[in-house]
């Protein structure tokens, strides 16, 4: 269901769903029964990054709704702004919609967004599991400017192209290059490039200024090869601390566990949404 391996591009099917935003569209799929768990991917990513922990809490007893990004994936592309804040609204408007609470697991830039949420509505959200979690900015005001300049619009798909190898240290998935080319293609279609582009511009203030919010039992997942970060298993334990978080760091794995280690991924969250959401 989550992922079919005849399509190259995103293409929206009998199980696509959309809920709609002022701006746009933001597209997902659900499936199973039981306690909701929400899985977002981050930036330049599509909602197949979950391809392989998706069909396994279904089978664990989840009801999971995986979402694309808005600008993303089969999400419409002409949303006016893009960021940790914009998503997080995204996100409760899904749980919303599918009858919360949820467990929010949130990748890369997702994690702030899930941050973000979590303190602005508690009562939809009963945990959080952040995987490579950005809930901080990182590098300097030339760091990001260095970024912005690289990710400009009219090479930002060969650029991510280029640099998805290097997120993907430690063990790949045996179709990397299959996935990447999907990614890839999804990117270059018209006006896909342009939001993925403006979505780069993060600014992770705003879910720094939320951690101290959350009261939501929280899991950290970070690989221990991740590339994003000088130090990940400092950066998981500053979150941790931060959240008074449990984290599980995955061996041979870069910026996403859930495609790179998914058995060992699968076995932490499945035993955290156990505790958070008994009834799984």
């Amino acid at each position: 269901m989550y992922y079919s391996p005849m399509t190259t591009t995103p293409q929206s099917n009998s199980s696509t769903q959309f809920i709609s935003r002022p701006d746009g569209r933001v597209a997902y799929e659900v499936a199973g029964e039981g306690p909701l768990v929400v899985l977002v991917p981050g930036m330049g990513d599509l909602r197949q990054s979950y391809r392989f922990l998706a069909p396994a809490l279904v089978e664990a007893g989840c009801r999971v709704a995986v979402s694309d990004l808005r600008g993303h994936g089969d999400s419409d592309a002409h949303f006016a702004s893009y960021g940790d804040e914009e998503t997080a609204g995204d996100v409760l408007a899904l749980i919303d919609t599918l009858g919360g609470p949820a467990v929010i697991v949130g990748n890369s830039m997702a994690a702030g967004a899930a941050v973000i949420a979590a303190s602005s509505r508690p009562d939809l959200v009963s945990g959080l599991v952040l995987v490579g979690p950005f809930v901080r900015n990182s590098g300097g005001a030339l760091q990001r400017l260095l970024l912005r300049a690289a990710m400009a619009p009219w090479w930002a798909a060969a650029m991510w192209k280029a640099y998805l190898p290097k997120l993907y240290a430690g063990r790949r998935p045996s179709d990397f290059d299959e996935y990447r080319g999907r990614v890839v293609a999804s990117l270059r279609r018209p006006g896909y490039t342009k939001a993925f582009s403006l979505t780069t511009r993060l600014n992770h203030d705003p879910a720094e200024a939320r951690l101290d919010g959350v009261t939501s039992p929280t899991l950290i997942l970070m690989g221990e090869c991740d590339p994003d970060f000088r130090d990940p298993r400092a950066e998981a334990d500053w979150i941790a601390q931060r959240l008074h978080a449990k984290v599980v760091m995955v061996e041979a794995a870069g910026h996403y566990p859930q495609s790179q280690q998914p058995d060992a991924s699968f076995a932490a969250i499945d035993e955290f949404v156990k505790v958070v959401a008994p009834s799984a």
